[in-house]
């Protein structure tokens, strides 16, 4: 490079002399000391911009401008040098000079550039790709595919909504219309790919563009989270397939790190249920916060054993003491005594059994693990002195029609008078569906997928509200931060989600129509609604005490009732059993009374 530039600054000022004099005498004394002096001061200011350590395959504008200022400074000091020893400036003739060395050194780097990006290269099979988003992501994705000869895929053209990009070309590729033309654009380019390349979209925009790139026979991808890109852990042409998770259609909660360290960091933390879907996410939130110890406590030796080695791999740098606890929640004096032995500052409480139907034949079951097994935790907490206990709950304890919601509803009135009993702060927790949990429709959709279908949907009009595995555990660290004792912390769970539409994108995603699948209606079962709610209309409390999540006003709690079920159920028959817990539950009156929280 350097030498190659001392000819090009050589062949300027001698090729200038010869344009402006039409003359071949162009070596004279003031043309041989400005060529020494430019020839100088051109690879001192390359130096000092250092020209010579630009990568010259991804150069861009801010090289260019960087150029433009060591040519211009060159020039300049050949002026200079001039007017000090010749009494003279040129005028004219650095000029012709400065738009020669330009032109010859911006354009020896832009051959470079061409040489060793491989823009020439042949698309051969690659995949015909279109790229949704013609921003500075999806022109550094289209970059990268144009210049990477290894990828499958190559890009054929833009889409964007701004109508200022439309119709123009970017990088050679064509910005050819919106995302309401995906699909007409998709057949008429024999489109085999779209990329979906705006890192910053939200869930909705994201669930808008997906419904109409499912109307093709395209593979659909998108490319990583905005953060993931700006940290350079991950490069803008590492994509992946759409997940259900990315359709919701709202945003997750984001976590208020102060105020949770300031409860986990440097303490003593105990997770029921750690084995399970979402008490091992919380173990996982936990972790990050570097709490002194985690107990991890549940009834089945296998997800413990899980979870603790997954968590010893991640931490085992760190100083949290992982401990883990085989327990039953019914067995009162070995709750107490796991308690007693560790005396946790914060206790979450994630065991529950939860699958709607099997408690409807098993409600004595439903009661013993999700009443009993509370209120055995809850004393043991309270008697041991913990600091925070926050239980989580489920929409299905509003109007329940299942056992297993009016087993969770009279937990949270086991919660809540606890709460008035005891200096330990109790809390519930409330929201909805979790996706990708043992139980959930998704991986039960994937199995009916991956055996030719159908997928079975218990009714066309069935919805449901979502949300993902770490959004649910983020919402119970949190809440145990907001805790003053005794409330029903609700998320904003957004728009409700028809199960049919959540089984009809799970089978786009798996490559396969709808039609090829097939979707079959199996009927309501028993103890189920067609929708559920977060609150009822006289619990809401319409202030958030933290950005989507809301908390409820207090309500009676009939404890005389509970401790009567408690003393007779093992004479109850399961009708009767399930008769009563069903009237518990929806007999609550709602005080007058709000239950003030400042966050």
């Amino acid at each position: 490079m350097i030498l190659m530039d001392s000819v090009i600054v050589l062949t300027a000022i001698f090729f200038s002399r010869f344009l402006l004099s039409a003359s071949f005498q162009v070596v004279t004394v003031p043309i041989v000391i400005s060529s020494i002096t430019l020839l100088l001061s051109h690879h001192f200011f390359s130096f000092y911009y250092k020209l010579y350590k630009k990568a010259w395959e991804y150069a861009s504008v801010g090289e260019l401008l960087i150029i433009s200022k060591a040519v211009s400074f060159s020039i300049v000091a050949a002026a200079i040098i001039q007017q000090i020893v010749v009494l003279d400036v040129y005028f004219r003739l650095l000029a012709v000079t400065w738009m020669i060395h330009m032109l010859l050194i911006g354009g020896s780097r832009l051959c470079w550039r061409i040489f060793r990006g491989g823009y020439n290269k042949s698309a051969g099979q690659r995949k015909r790709t279109l790229i949704v988003g013609a921003g500075s992501a999806g022109t550094m994705l289209a970059r990268q595919l144009l210049t990477n000869s290894d990828t499958e895929l190559l890009p054929a053209a833009f889409i964007d909504d701004d109508v200022n990009k439309q119709n123009l070309d970017i990088l050679g590729i064509p910005v050819i219309g919106g995302v309401a033309s995906i699909s007409k654009i998709a057949d008429e380019h024999k489109i085999d790919n779209i990329v979906i390349a705006i890192p910053s979209l939200s869930k909705k925009q994201l669930n808008t563009i997906f419904t109409e790139c499912a109307k093709t026979k395209a593979k659909t991808q998108i490319i990583p989270m905005l953060e993931d890109l700006a940290t350079g852990r991950i490069s803008v042409s590492q994509f992946r397939d759409v997940q259900v998770e990315d359709l919701l259609g709202r945003e997750p909660v984001e976590l208020d790190i102060e105020s949770i360290s300031g409860y986990v960091t440097k303490k003593v933390v105990l997770v029921t249920g750690a084995g399970g879907s979402i008490g091992s996410e919380v173990c996982r939130q936990i972790s990050r916060f570097l709490p002194e110890k985690l107990i991890l406590l549940g009834h089945g030796e296998n997800s413990i054993y899980s979870i603790e080695m997954e968590l010893r791999e991640l931490y085992g740098h760190t100083n949290i003491e992982f401990v883990t606890e085989i327990a039953d929640l019914q067995d009162a004096n070995k709750m107490l005594a796991v308690m007693q032995a560790h005396r946790p500052h914060v206790v979450y409480h994630a065991a529950a059994h939860k699958h709607v139907p099997l408690m409807e034949r098993n409600p004595e079951e439903a009661f013993k693990n999700n009443v009993l097994g509370t209120l055995n935790a809850a004393k043991a907490a309270s008697m041991s002195r913990v600091e925070t206990f926050v239980m989580i709950s489920t929409d299905k304890a509003v109007n329940p029609t299942s056992v297993m919601g009016a087993t969770k509803r009279i937990a949270e009135m086991v919660i809540q008078h606890m709460d008035r009993l005891s200096n330990t702060k109790f809390v519930a927790v409330r929201f909805g569906n979790v996706l990708g949990s043992r139980g959930s429709v998704i991986p039960l959709f994937k199995k009916q997928i991956e055996k030719g279908g159908p997928v079975t949907v218990t009714h066309p009009d069935m919805v449901r509200y979502f949300m993902t595995i770490p959004e649910a555990s983020r919402l119970v660290i949190q809440a145990g931060a907001l805790a003053k004792g005794g409330e029903i912390f609700v998320l904003d769970m957004g728009d409700p989600v028809k199960i049919t539409d959540l089984a009809q994108n799970v089978i786009r995603m798996s490559g396969y129509t709808v039609e090829e699948i097939g979707i079959h209606y199996t009927g309501i079962r028993p103890g189920e609604k067609l929708f559920e709610e977060m609150l009822k209309d006289n619990e809401m409390d319409e202030q958030q005490v933290y950005p989507k999540i809301y908390i409820g006003k207090s309500f009676e709690v009939y404890y005389d009732e509970i401790e009567e079920i408690i003393a007779e159920f093992s004479g109850m028959n399961k009708a009767e059993l399930r008769v009563r817990l069903l009237d518990l539950a929806n007999n609550v009156v709602v005080l007058p009374k709000f239950v003030s929280v400042t966050g």
